[in-house]
């Protein structure tokens, strides 16, 4: 049985925020999808691009919801309640600003730490038990966060982020057959 049934990517929707550092959590989740082969489809009743994988034998949803990241919560509400996954048995992928690029950590529940797309899942689920992945997009030394996030990484720091996104998929099946603690313990000594 797998540990994890949903794994939700953060980001804003449209091509001008493709390649911000507020999407690392889409990145993530469009890299599952590509190691597993599968595509996201726009379904509206979510609000959100869905897939789906297989892992050993059993169905894993991927989403991308469709809103502004301060809404975030409403798709990942609206799908986890009509597929039944409740928040223990989700992962959600999300910025993070207070790691350097390259680095990314799994973290079981939690506060919504400042972040915006945590705060919407939390208010909407009344929950705060889904697990996290934590991608390092580090922080401006000055000048207006907002911007920042909102701001596309320099090369080298867009390197930096694939690699520990990188990190963070090869510990994947670990994740969904073991669990969280074994994930942290395989990508924090990677």
């Amino acid at each position: 049985m797998n540990y994890f049934s949903l794994l939700v990517g953060l980001g804003n929707p449209g091509p001008e925020y493709d390649k911000t550092r507020h999407n690392a959590g889409f990145w993530f989740v469009d890299e599952v999808a590509r190691r597993y082969g599968v595509s996201f489809a726009w379904q509206e009743r979510f609000g959100g691009w869905v897939a789906k994988f297989h892992h050993r034998g059993e169905v894993c949803h991927l989403l991308k919801p469709g809103l502004y990241m301060n809404r975030s919560g409403g798709p990942v509400a609206s799908y986890s309640q009509f597929y039944k996954i409740p928040p223990p048995k989700m992962l959600v992928a999300h910025d993070e600003l207070d790691f350097a690029p390259g680095v990314v950590r799994f973290k079981k529940n939690g506060g919504h730490g400042g972040h915006n797309g945590l705060r919407s899942i939390i208010e909407r689920l009344g929950d705060r038990s889904f697990s996290r992945l934590r991608i390092g997009i580090g922080r401006p030394s000055r000048g207006d966060i907002s911007a920042y996030v909102l701001g596309k990484p320099s090369p080298d720091e867009a390197r930096e982020i694939q690699c520990g996104i990188q990190r963070a998929l090869e510990c994947l099946p670990v994740l969904l057959e073991d669990g969280i603690e074994k994930a942290m313990n395989s990508l924090h000594q990677s």
